[in-house]
């Protein structure tokens, strides 16, 4: 058996997403800006399909902005939401991801913020009562704080994050690459700046996302060489991909509480099955289901001497999990989630994010192969 429960660092490609792509690629080659009538269109189904998604999240097409992913969309937010803002204060977490906190250290270290780091318990919830005292004593600011963390699952209140912000009158940038298409985001009551979104994440195509720039704020391009996008984002639109993601988002909204459920069920399974079947077990982040992304648990195991070698184990074994975020895979410096959250980094952590295709017999799979694993480990020891 092969098992895929790496679903945090992308998704398989829906079979409906991918018929509308190849219908698309077949018959619609027009360069969007071209103004003859193949050009039109393929404009026409550009703008379609960012209808489609305005009407997803309740907000106009005019506040949507095709990018190459969730890293740019990020970039694009910071960058532009900072400088043309004339803000000089920053604040994020140590849990963010790279997109976000190497883009503002990179901005402290050339002298246009200062950057501060609101504080986050043991389970990486962050301290709102810090994050007001951040906004209160240095100004007007941007704040950057995830809605789901891609490591832990924790998530943030957007609600209690975006009234600070707007008390104190602060620009709010929201990662929502992980929670996009797996919760419902009314963009019409949510007090945030920017969101971002990467296809990939939700069963669409990679290299395809989207930045929602709210009519409340104005910022110049990050990326120039072209007028496309309403002159925001040089560059031929990328069609294909623009339309499976706006067919993918089509698709998670329309079964969104069914996959929720199975999902969070498996999720749920396994925690217990963990329980059981390793003694000494233990998450990292929350796992309640109010407090946690219903696709994702980062699990600690006890067997100490495995620490190095736990995911090749499982990858020899026909198991995809990860040991944190994918985009950082190939250093060895560890997860800077768990060193900001205090985490044991003496004992093996892997992440283990489930999609509406994983199975419970996939689960069980899994369970048993990391009880073999555990259980040869104490042996040795």
């Amino acid at each position: 058996m092969r098992v895929y429960l790496d679903n945090a660092a992308t998704t398989p490609i829906d079979p409906e997403v991918l018929k509308e792509m190849y219908r698309v690629m077949e018959t619609h080659y027009g360069n969007p800006s071209s103004i003859h009538a193949l050009g039109r269109e393929a404009r026409t189904i550009v703008e379609r399909s960012r209808k489609t998604i305005a009407n997803l999240l309740h907000t106009s097409p005019s506040e949507i902005f095709f990018t190459s992913g969730g890293t740019e969309a990020d970039n694009t937010a910071i960058r532009r939401g900072i400088i043309d803002n004339g803000l000089k204060h920053a604040i994020t977490s140590q849990t963010e991801h790279h997109a976000v906190i190497h883009t503002l250290e990179a901005m402290e270290q050339a002298g246009v913020i200062k950057l501060s780091f609101v504080e986050t318990d043991n389970k990486g919830n962050t301290d709102y009562d810090h994050l007001e005292e951040l906004l209160t004593s240095n100004g007007r600011s941007f704040v950057s704080l995830m809605h789901a963390n891609n490591e832990l699952g924790t998530l943030n209140d957007m609600k209690t994050i975006g009234d600070l912000c707007e008390k104190h009158d602060a620009i709010y940038h929201c990662d929502t690459v992980q929670t996009m298409g797996h919760y419902r985001h009314d963009l019409s009551r949510l007090k945030t700046h920017f969101v971002v979104c990467a296809a990939h994440k939700l069963h669409g195509p990679k290299g395809v996302g989207f930045l929602h720039i709210s009519h409340r704020t104005k910022i110049n391009p990050f990326i120039y060489g072209g007028a496309q996008e309403r002159n925001m984002r040089g560059g031929t639109e990328n069609i294909y991909g623009i339309v499976g993601m706006a067919k993918a988002l089509e698709i998670a909204y329309a079964n969104m509480d069914s996959h929720r459920a199975h999902v969070q069920g498996l999720k749920s399974y396994m925690i217990e099955q963990l329980k059981e079947n390793v003694p000494g077990v233990d998450f990292n982040g929350e796992t309640d289901p109010q407090k946690s992304l219903y696709t994702v648990l980062n699990v600690s195991f006890p067997c100490h001497d495995l620490a190095d070698m736990m995911l090749f184990n499982l990858d020899i074994a026909g198991i995809c999990a990860s040991g944190g975020s994918a985009c950082s895979s190939g250093t060895d410096i560890g997860s800077h989630v768990l060193n900001a959250i205090g985490g044991d980094s003496s004992r093996p952590t892997v992440r283990f994010s489930f999609s509406k295709y994983n199975t419970r017999e996939e689960v069980d799979f899994t369970i048993a192969k990391l009880r073999e694993l555990c259980m040869a480990s104490v042996k040795v020891c």
